[in-house]
């Protein structure tokens, strides 16, 4: 076997994990193994074997922060629900029920759903509220930043901070929020869609524009 040319193949297989961020393993077989391989040879492959168990618990570690994330802003999200709706009844709270129905296509686990409808029942709980901010971002990007909180003044340093951070500027209230406009999109499960009542109501609460789709055999 030519063990120069199994070295650059390793080479080149470290090479491209580390650009794409990826996983790409090569496992020497059993008589490769049993083979009277050269020292540095056996080195270089327990190195990229290392390599390739470092790239697995980065991008677990990723995928771990990304769900942890989407269940911190469903629980604030479920708790603003609660305490608006006045109840922590999914069936009589329509909001709620909307909410926990978004959080599991996300993913959210039940427990943490339950949990955070607790929390939201209880009296030293904190409000949380939307809050918005206006800034610029690279070449004068302009931006929109919305976020839940319970602390206006926390929230504001953190926002400020962030942005400052990655070279942004946080704008005057309204020098950027005229480029844009708040829209929506009105999804309806299986059963009948009568559409000019629908039209009629849209119209009634300021629609600007109306269109129906059909999607996956929905209306």
């Amino acid at each position: 076997m030519n063990w120069t040319r199994v070295l650059q193949v390793v080479s080149t297989a470290l090479l491209l994990a580390e650009n794409a961020q990826g996983f790409i393993g090569i496992c020497p077989t059993q008589s490769m193994a049993n083979t009277n391989a050269s020292p540095s040879l056996r080195e270089s492959l327990a190195l990229f074997m290392g390599r390739a168990a470092a790239v697995r618990a980065s991008t677990k570690a990723k995928t771990d922060a990304k769900k942890a994330k989407t269940n911190a802003v469903y629980g604030k999200k479920i708790i603003m629900a609660v305490k608006q709706g006045g109840s922590d009844d999914p069936n009589a709270n329509r909001l709620l029920g909307d909410l926990i129905k978004q959080a599991k296509a996300n993913s959210v686990p039940v427990d943490n759903i339950q949990r955070a409808i607790k929390k939201a029942t209880e009296g030293n709980v904190g409000d949380f509220k939307e809050k918005t901010f206006e800034a610029y971002g690279l070449g004068g990007a302009s931006m929109i930043i919305s976020v839940l909180t319970d602390n206006d003044n926390r929230a504001t340093a953190d926002v400020k901070s962030t942005v400052n951070k990655r070279n942004g500027k946080i704008a005057e209230q309204g020098s950027v929020a005229f480029m844009y406009d708040r829209k929506a999109i009105v999804e309806f499960g299986e059963g009948e869609l009568d559409e000019e009542a629908l039209l009629e109501a849209a119209i009634d609460v300021g629609c600007e524009d109306y269109e129906v789709e059909e999607c996956d055999g929905e209306a």
